[in-house]
Formats: structure tokens, sequence, C-alpha cells
């Protein structure tokens, strides 16, 4: 994993136990490796002897067995006997254990002719040569021993990071930051702090612009009705139809302000609605509007949102697709999980260096284009604002052939739990 906790556990473990396989090294060369068990095998093989000689004279003086016991210790047996052979005395030794793979009590046992065999406790011998793997136990145990310990460290470095991570992925559709709880570490008791402070001031500095964007534009309706009145008074008849087009255009862009704050604002509970049947109706009108819309496709499909206000948004983008892309062809599809409706049209695109803008408000394809086609330039923020709250996303790409694809993903609302009928009240029967 390529993560922060993960290089921070990795650079501590390398860390520690470098520095302790360092110290064992140099430990082991101030110290020297520990003494060979030569010296120890002369001692054991003198003594062997010495008292193999007593047994064979006072052979009652020493409790004999059939064969030995224990688990036989071939190295060592080996060695025993080399060193015997050097002294002189060849004997037949075996070197045991009591246990195999645990430590445990070391024994020799010396035959003696027509006895049978006798026990000789031995001391435990020194490790022949350097312990490497002794070496390599200790090394892995402060390995272990390292790997907990740094992952208990990174994990209590990169906890401000996560509390981060956290504090933005419960970021809601509204843009607002809930108030995250100022407990733990001093860290993260800051980093809480600093948050809800800046998630307060955030909120308060949308709600101040909603609010003025609001009042703006209903403040203009006054000055809009004056100046429709008067215009209605223009002697000549064209200057009179351009003073009207030009108010209305006005009023369209402040009932649309009005309209973009209301959505960003309001919250409808959703409700369970049948996104097909929508989709159908909403084409069905514009058609007796006169605009080139085709329905093609709408398989059975349940989402969980605002009618009123999904309707007003699906409104906006097929409309937006049957004026600037000429005709709109919609359908509705889904993947078992996400709802998909689809507006296709045959329209010129957009650029795709300014296809990123397209939900800003008054955003124009072609800035240079005057606006013949009636129309605030806040319909697709407002469809953006209604899909986003209702956890949904558009996507808006070119199409090969030409035109624009609209399509809008909504997640699929759960059947509902169906309760099976209550059994009768048998008590009063």
């Amino acid at each position: 994993m390529n993560t922060l906790r993960v290089k921070i556990a990795v650079l501590l473990v390398l860390a520690i136990v470098s520095v302790m396989a360092l110290m064992t090294f140099v430990l082991f060369l101030l110290l020297g490796p520990p003494p060979r068990s030569g010296r120890a095998l002369d001692v054991a093989a003198k003594q062997v002897a010495l008292i193999t000689r007593l047994a064979e004279k006072a052979p009652e003086a020493v409790r004999f067995v059939d064969a030995p016991r224990g688990h036989p210790y071939r190295r060592t047996t080996a060695a025993l006997r080399k060193e015997l052979l050097e002294h002189g005395h060849d004997i037949p030794v075996l070197v045991s254990r009591t246990r195999r793979w645990h430590p445990g009590s070391l024994a020799v046992w010396v035959p003696v002719k027509d006895r049978g065999w006798f026990r000789l406790p031995m001391s435990p011998l020194p490790p022949q040569g350097v312990p490497w793997f002794a070496l390599l136990r200790w090394l892995a145990l402060i390995t272990i021993g390292a790997t907990a310990v740094a992952v208990f460290v990174s994990s209590r470095m990169v906890r401000p990071l996560v509390f981060l991570e956290n504090a933005v992925a419960s970021v809601g559709p509204d843009g607002i930051m809930p108030d995250l709880p100022e407990r733990g570490p001093a860290e993260v008791r800051a980093t809480a702090r600093a948050l809800n402070s800046l998630s307060a001031r955030l909120k308060r500095s949308m709600e101040s612009r909603m609010r003025l964007v609001a009042a703006a534009g209903h403040d203009m309706r006054t000055p809009i009705t004056r100046m429709r009145l008067r215009a209605e008074f223009v002697p000549d008849e064209e200057d009179r139809e351009k003073w009207l087009s030009d108010i209305d255009e006005l009023e369209r862009i402040a009932d649309s302000a009005i309209l973009l704050v209301r959505e960003e604002t309001g919250g409808d509970a959703p409700e369970r609605l049948r996104l097909d049947g929508l989709v159908e109706s909403i084409c069905k009108e514009l058609q007796e509007q006169k605009f080139d819309v085709t329905f093609t496709n709408g398989r059975p499909v349940t989402v969980l949102a605002s009618q009123l206000k999904l309707n007003r948004a699906l409104r906006n983008l097929i409309i937006n697709a049957a004026t600037h892309g000429v005709r709109a062809r919609v359908s509705v599809g889904s993947d078992g999980t996400t709802a998909h409706v689809v507006i296709e049209d045959d329209g010129p695109g957009i650029p795709e260096a300014v296809i990123g803008q397209v939900f800003e408000p008054f955003f124009r394809a072609d800035p240079a284009r005057r606006q013949n086609i009636p129309g605030a330039g806040l319909g697709m923020t407002i469809a953006h604002e209604i899909v986003t709250r209702a956890a949904g996303t558009i996507q808006i790409v070119n199409r090969p052939g030409g035109g624009l694809m609209q399509t809008v993903s909504l997640p699929e609302a759960p059947e509902p739990e169906e309760t099976g009928p209550q059994a009768p009240d048998t008590d009063n029967a």
C-alpha cells in the first residue's frame, strides 16, 4: 500500500533493525566470538575416560541400563568420540538430550562390556563456531517488536491527516461540512477547531451571497415593472418591441437568480418516483410546445428525489438540447444500481477547452454570439445544483458524430420492505 502510514512504519522498522544489527556487529567485533566447544569437549573426554575406568573396576557403584535413553545428539556425539580417540580411548559413547526440540539436560551414555550402559551427566556445551542461527533469531525478534512499535507510532502520526480526510469526505452536497468533535490529542483538537471555524465562515459567506442575489433579484422586479409600463407608451412600435424584449430578458434573469437561490437553500423531502414516467411526460409536454424532442427508450426505474425539482432540472437539460442542439433524443436506462437519463442532440457541440465550465452561471459556448434564444443562462447551473443535491451527477461530452450527449446519473431507490399480513389475534377467540 502506497500510503504515508506504511511508508513511516517501514522507515521506522528499517531504522530500528539497522541500528540494532550495527550494535550487534560492533559488540561481536569488540568482545569476539563465543568460546568454542573444543576445550569443553577436552574436559568432558577426560571425565568420561576417568569414570569409565572407575566403572570397570567398581561396577557395583554404577547403575547400568540395557540401552541409552533420550534423543541422540549426533553432532556432539561425533565430536566427543573424536576427542576420546585423540586421548587414546576408543569408547563408543552416545550423547543425548531428554527433549528433542527444547533445551533439556545433556547426558553421556558410556557402554561397559557385559554390563550395559551407564549415564554420565554433562554440562551444556557452547555453540560451535559463529552462532548464526541465534543471531538471526535475535534480529527476527527485534524486527517483530520494531514492526509493532512502528505501526503504533505511524498510526498516531497520521491520525491528524486521517481526521482531515474524514472531514473532507463528510462535506455534503450543499458544500457545508458538519461540525467536527474537538477531542483527542492537541493537534487533532486544533485541527478540528480550525476546520469548524473555516466551515462557519464559509457558511456565513455563502448565506450572505445567497441573500444578496435573492435581494437583488427581488428588488429588480419593481423597476422592471416600471420600465415595462413606460415601454408600453413608446410611440414607435419597433422600438417598443425591442424595449419589451430587453425587459423580458431582465425579468428572466431576475427570476432565474431567485430560483437558483431557492434551489441552493431549499430542502424539500425526497420521494420515490418513476424516472421513466417523469421523463416521458416531460418529453410529451415539450412536444406540445413545438420542441423537437423524441423519447426513444424508457426502462422502468425508480429513484429517490423531489419530483418538482427533478422535473425542473430535466426540463432545463432537454430544452437546452432541443434549442441549442436543434433536436433532442432522450432515453432512460439502468445498470442495476444507478439510473441514467441520456439526452443527445445534433448541435455544434462545445469546445473541449471550455466544456468543463458548462455549469457555471451565464456560461456561453460562444461568447461573441448574442442571445437569439430566450434564456437567462442559469438553466444548466440550476439543473446541476438539483441533481447534485439528489446524490447524482451530470456528465456532458461531445459525440463523435457531432452534438452533445448529456448523461444524468441518479442512484436507484431501494425497494421498500414488504411487511407480511399480520397473524389474527387468537387470544379472544
